[in-house]
């Protein structure tokens, strides 16, 4: 039954698909997955994404349909994630979203299964927007820019690199991409420059960008602007339904 729950026909089948020669661990020491429970949650994902009936991947549709996601990022009301899914499916993308289970401490994976229908599964683990919303742009960027043949597992990935540094450099390359998409390099540096740690001046940015402040205060605090505990009141706190949903707010 577990064979067949992984889709494979003996041990050695599953140690090729999953094992540490398929898949390269990297996590932080703080965050490292059980290796089973994290191929568990993959195979979750995969029967998951078996299911979206899509076109063939379009590369133009789906920028197009990024530059629709990023706006969705504000909104906040309606159903946006399962938009989101609908913008990638109908660009050739499957989006999944696996609730995390002990053992498995990740953001996202984004790969290109046997099918051709490239694939982008997140687990949303920390239920906050700013999080969310930047796992899906990275992983968005693994599709758009890096190897079909690879498995990206946040800073991790299959078919071990050439070298070390090219799995970090595919790695800061989804991270600049987002980044730089979700809000302009230019326009970043002029506001991280001059802001003084007031509420309003991100939310005035965030809608000058079209985007979820939430968004805004995670970049401030990965750059060491604030501190991690620092206007975490802008960011807006998700709830697991299938797909997550922002919490009602008060």
């Amino acid at each position: 039954r577990m064979l067949s729950f992984f889709d494979v026909w003996s041990i050695g089948a599953f140690q090729d698909k999953y094992g540490a020669t398929s898949v390269a661990y990297r996590h932080s020491p703080s965050f490292k997955s059980n290796p089973k429970a994290l191929a568990t949650w993959l195979r979750l994902g995969e029967i998951e994404a078996e299911q979206v009936e899509c076109p063939d991947y379009d590369k133009a549709a789906f920028e197009q349909a990024l530059t629709r996601i990023r706006a969705l990022t504000a909104a906040t009301t309606g159903e946006v994630f399962t938009e989101e899914q609908n913008l990638c499916r109908q660009s050739g993308v499957a989006l999944c979203f696996t609730k995390p289970f002990p053992g498995v401490a990740l953001s996202g994976v984004a790969w290109w299964p046997p099918s051709q229908k490239p694939v982008i599964q997140l687990s949303a683990r920390h239920l906050s927007d700013d999080h969310l919303w930047f796992s899906f742009f990275h992983e968005a960027a693994h599709i758009l820019l890096h190897d079909k043949s690879l498995v990206f597992i946040d800073a991790i990935r299959s078919k071990s690199a050439d070298s070390e540094g090219e799995e970090s450099e595919a790695e800061l390359e989804a991270d600049q991409w987002a980044q730089n998409f979700l809000i302009p390099r230019a326009q970043w540096d002029k506001f991280a420059s001059s802001f003084r740690g007031n509420p309003a001046e991100v939310r005035q940015f965030a809608q000058q960008q079209g985007i979820a402040p939430g968004i805004i205060v995670g970049r401030l605090q990965r750059e060491g602007h604030i501190g991690w505990d620092r206007l975490n009141s802008l960011k807006r706190r998700l709830k697991w339904t299938a797909p997550p949903a922002h919490e009602a707010q008060d």
